[in-house]
């Protein structure tokens, strides 16, 4: 259980990044192929069904949706070692690389070539892999069935009059409406930009990228015996 409250920055971080991850799910229902780019639930049971139809075109491309989603998560793993959320990790270079795929994934999305998915999907499990363990309790940004799920605990244990871990409802509260928001605004965003729609998340991801690397020198700066091995 969260026993303290997290720092403001992890709310307003983690709302940013499920804002990114829901829109650019939303691009990927309303794109070409009308499949789910920032979780992979959805992509094992496509390749399931596609196989099973002897669909072999579209089971390639639900198995390089998930492959790309696994390369980010890998590419993750490497840049970040360590599982505890702390001030000091290189989380503003998965935010760069993560912006870097989008803004890649737009321009080959103009272009009808469907690297440009899996380029996305790479960003989502990048991006997922990067939001890690906190005080014991995990936190994921690019599906929401684990964030329902607790949520759904914890009003059971409000309505029993069980204790609530009220940080956790209340994290978990900001990232369900940051997916919910991001799906809105990528389902308006592609009815205006199309494709373009990516560049908000990868310039968002981009930015908050840079703002993060800014904050970790500030606070650098200011307490230089805290300074976290990168």
């Amino acid at each position: 259980m969260l026993r303290h409250a997290p720092p403001s920055w992890v709310y307003f971080g983690g709302f940013v990044l499920t804002l990114i991850a829901g829109a650019i799910n939303a691009v990927g229902f309303l794109g070409q192929h009308h499949q789910a780019l920032s979780h992979m639930t959805g992509s094992v049971t496509v390749l399931g069904l596609e196989l099973a139809r002897a669909n072999y075109g579209a089971a390639f491309h639900a198995l390089a949706i998930l492959a790309a989603f696994f390369t980010g998560c890998l590419i993750s793993g490497v840049t970040i070692s360590q599982s505890s959320l702390r001030l000091g990790r290189r989380y503003g270079v998965a935010l760069s690389l993560e912006a870097f795929a989008l803004f890649s994934a737009v321009f080959f999305l103009r272009h009808g070539a469907s690297l440009g998915d899996y380029l996305a999907a790479l960003a989502c499990g990048l991006q997922n892999a990067m939001v890690t363990t906190y005080s014991g309790s995990t936190m994921r940004t690019t599906h929401m069935t684990g964030m329902v799920t607790d949520l759904g605990i914890a009003c059971g244990h409000l309505i029993r009059g069980t204790p609530v871990d009220w940080f956790r409802f209340r994290i978990y509260g900001f990232l369900f409406l940051g997916f919910f928001a991001g799906g809105v605004v990528g389902t308006f965003g592609y009815g205006h930009f199309g494709y373009d729609t990516l560049l908000f998340p990868a310039v968002l991801s981009g930015i908050t990228g840079v703002g993060y690397t800014l904050v970790k020198h500030y606070e650098h700066r200011r307490h230089p015996t805290r300074r976290q091995a990168t």
